[in-house]
């Protein structure tokens, strides 16, 4: 590393440590006062600094490796774009075949165990194309393709990494590929780059929601954000604090401590650009393992418009009795939400009302996709009732981007092992 990208890992880490301090003694209650847009921009770009997502973003550089015809009306894109220090992120693009105009565009951000071979991905990939979208799906870091045993559940992810003294770098690079695939999104020629949502789940909305918020004005408008399994967050020594999770869940939230009421702070950022929705099981104990059902979200909107000073776009909430933890956007009632938002080409509410409906266990079982193991249970995803097109199922095959042949040759550019060394550097160069 030369001696200027030394200095300024150096300066930016003490930008951020200073930031920090100056923020540490505040009560949460500061953050309750309104805030500028100037204020909350200067939150946001040192939000950026701590949890070390690059601004400006890298290059995407997209390659496309191979199409195929899904079904009549679907194509199959094999993608990679980039994302930090030269890594590729390899996806799936769901792409409706029969487009008249510019089409929205669906950003799917996984949990853990899930990947772009999991059921929930590729049965909203599926199903919304043939709503009439263009539908992204890719491996988080460590997972799949971007294992070195291109497993699914890996959890590589979730393992410390030696040497590593800022945990939130992993956290941190698993929100800058959210970032990197809504600029892919929106520069595909098919989407209307005014037209594009998040789906987060589980850890995927914790990520979700970090991205949306702290997505700048010169990237595209994220329209709207659907959360799911998440969008709980929390205070101090709660659920995204405590968590076993220090890489990609507790490491990066306590990195924003500065932040003061943090929850708060990031909806407030997130409401700059449009709505949320909150799609929560009432026995998903993940979420309700410090009561966070409806009032704490009553709660959490206060607190969001006391910072913005107004009661846009605060995260609605929708509740399904009895739900554990599950993915819950492919159900009919957030159809219609997403159709509310985007405006599907195919699909109108009134039809979306009178879709059938399909449990995701038997279309699982009829399709062989993967389930994350212990999630096949009625209350979890297995017990979902997903709008129903008789969708076809797609092998692994056909779930995996890079030609094996190459991936072999140099996993590197697209592996946790292969991210690494980058980091450690980086770590290294802030102390």
């Amino acid at each position: 590393m030369t001696n200027s990208a030394h200095f300024a890992f150096k300066l930016r880490a003490l930008s951020v440590k200073a930031f920090a301090l100056a923020f540490a003694f505040l009560p949460i209650t500061h953050m309750l006062h309104a805030q500028t847009p100037t204020q909350l921009e200067h939150l946001r770009i040192h939000a950026l600094q701590a949890l070390h997502i690059d601004n400006p973003l890298p290059p995407l550089a997209p390659h496309t490796f191979a199409t195929f015809d899904a079904t009549s009306n679907i194509r199959i894109e094999h993608v990679t774009f980039a994302t930090q220090y030269g890594m590729r992120v390899p996806a799936i693009v769901y792409i409706p075949t029969h487009l008249k105009h510019k089409a929205p565009a669906i950003v799917v951000v996984c949990g853990h165990g899930g990947d772009k071979s999991s059921w929930y991905a590729v049965y909203t990939g599926m199903l919304y194309a043939t709503a009439g979208a263009v539908v992204i799906t890719y491996d988080p870091i460590g997972e799949f393709e971007r294992s070195t045993t291109r497993a699914s559940e890996a959890g590589e992810h979730d393992k410390l990494i030696p040497g590593l003294t800022h945990t939130e770098y992993v956290g941190g690079l698993m929100i800058e590929d959210v970032l990197q695939a809504t600029r892919y999104a929106a520069a595909r020629p098919e989407v209307d780059p005014t037209r594009i949502v998040l789906l987060g789940y589980s850890m995927g909305s914790f990520h979700a929601i970090l991205a949306s918020a702290l997505a700048g004005p010169q990237l595209p408008r994220i329209r709207a954000v659907v959360l799911s399994g998440g969008g709980n967050l929390d205070g101090p020594n709660e659920y995204w604090d405590s968590n076993p999770k220090p890489n990609c869940q507790s490491g990066p939230y306590k990195a924003l401590n500065f932040l003061g009421d943090r929850g708060a702070v990031l909806y407030a950022l997130r409401a700059r650009s449009g709505p949320t929705l909150v799609l929560n099981g009432t026995e998903d104990s993940l979420i309700t393992k410090f009561n966070e059902q409806e009032p704490f979200f009553v709660t959490l909107r206060d607190h969001i418009a006391a910072i913005t000073g107004a009661r846009t776009n605060l995260p609605e909430t929708l509740w399904f009795p009895g739900a554990g933890h599950r993915p819950s956007w492919m159900t009919r009632p957030a159809a219609i939400w997403l159709n509310d938002q985007l405006h599907f080409p195919n699909w109108t509410e009134p039809q979306i009302e009178t879709f059938p409906t399909i449990r995701a266990n038997d279309w699982i079982a009829k399709t062989h996709v993967r389930i994350s193991h212990g999630y096949q249970v009625e209350q979890k995803e297995g017990g979902i009732l997903a709008i129903d097109f008789n969708l076809p199922g797609l092998t692994r095959e056909q779930l995996t981007a890079v030609p094996e042949t190459l991936w072999q040759k140099d996993p590197k550019p697209y592996t946790l092992e292969g991210w690494t060394p980058h980091v450690l550097a980086a770590d290294q160069a802030s102390q």
